[in-house]
């Protein structure tokens, strides 16, 4: 296999390559689309130089071809110039000269077939070297193509996996925001107070109770003050003092 079918081969392969297929099944497509790029490139930049190669090839078929039939022109010319100098020659009776200039005329004229024969003989390598020259340039934008999808589909890889790892991130970051909520601590001194303050109340609720007592035994007292006081009452004076 030549260089050039090995290349038109490549090219004909990467070009039909079905990018989603090969990320699907690929472990680590973001490994796999780093790897089809350099592939890519490099077929790429190897069939670029092998097509310049070829058409460089081609065009050199066409300059001969090119030349071939201006020869084959230029040798008819110097054939028919050749013939009339030779009727002139012989209408002049001069036959000795006009067989020489026929003579001439017959040497151009086999230079004449000669080109011809040589430039036909060009034709169909050209019209075949055209075809493979326009298949592989047609390939070749494919290639490009798929290179240019590849390249943006790692960037958009890329772009999300940059924006997967800043969420996560964020919500990382969010998530130690609740672990180490400031809210809870302000809650928990909040708690704090409130039970400071339930203290006091008890204290006053436990002082006032303590009031009370003391009032209550103040009002014993003057009962059995009240109590002594009608004793005496009723011993000195009966029951006057009871009715009183």
């Amino acid at each position: 296999m030549t260089q050039k079918q090995s290349i038109f081969g490549r090219i004909a392969q990467l070009a039909k390559a079905n990018i989603n297929a090969l990320l699907d099944q690929a472990e680590d497509p973001q490994l796999m689309l780093d790897q089809l790029v350099r592939d890519y490139s490099n077929s790429i930049s190897e069939a670029e130089s092998a097509i310049a190669q070829t058409i460089g090839n081609l065009r050199l078929l066409e300059d001969d071809y090119r030349e071939d039939v201006d020869n084959a022109r230029e040798w008819g010319q110097k054939a028919l110039a050749a013939s009339r100098k030779a009727d002139e020659l012989r209408a002049a009776g001069n036959s000795g000269d006009a067989d020489k200039f026929d003579a001439l005329a017959k040497v151009a004229l086999g230079r004449q077939l000669q080109s011809e024969s040589e430039a036909k003989g060009a034709e169909p390598t050209i019209a075949s070297q055209t075809e493979v020259v326009d298949k592989l340039k047609s390939g070749l934008d494919k290639m490009r193509e798929k290179l240019n999808q590849l390249s943006a589909k790692r960037d958009e890889l890329n772009a999300r996996q940059k924006t997967a790892q800043a969420q996560s991130q964020v919500h990382d970051a969010l998530k130690s925001i609740d672990i180490m909520d400031p809210t809870s601590e302000v809650s928990r001194f909040e708690d704090k107070i409130r039970r400071e303050e339930a203290k006091v109340r008890g204290q006053q609720e436990l002082a006032a109770s303590s009031l009370d007592a003391q009032f209550e035994s103040l009002e014993d007292i003057g009962e059995q003050t009240e109590i002594e006081a009608r004793l005496a009452a009723l011993k000195s004076g009966g029951t006057a003092a009871i009715t009183s």
